[in-house]
């Protein structure tokens, strides 16, 4: 378990650091079992300047952890994000797997406006 985490961890570092040199806000997500998160960071990651997750009042239903869910959080996201004049990010899938859940999330986002 520890080097299935350590392995996700390097991937998350390799792509944080290539975001890095390009300058763009971070759409950054994390996923546990029952949930889902994301989150629009500063360039530099210091700052968060918008987020969203499943433990949302907006969004909570009886199954937090599903693809659903995933599309509805990344919906928001985007919603939050055009208010606060933000359209172009850069996404940082924190070393999961571009499917699933991340999938849904990063569909849904660019779907509502955002670009990536």
């Amino acid at each position: 378990m520890i080097n299935k985490n350590l392995k996700r961890q390097k991937r998350a570092l390799k792509t944080r650091s290539k975001i890095a040199l390009t300058e763009n806000k971070r759409l950054t997500i994390f996923r546990s079992n029952s949930h889902i998160y994301a989150q629009i960071m500063s360039s530099e990651g210091s700052k968060i300047i918008v987020s969203a997750s499943t433990n949302e009042a907006d969004v909570r239903s009886n199954n937090n952890g599903n693809i659903e869910a995933a599309s509805k959080v990344g919906k928001l996201i985007a919603e939050r994000a055009l208010e606060k004049g933000i359209d172009t990010v850069a996404f940082d899938r924190s070393g999961y797997k571009y499917h699933g859940r991340v999938k849904a999330l990063a569909e849904s986002a660019r779907e509502a406006g955002l670009s990536f």
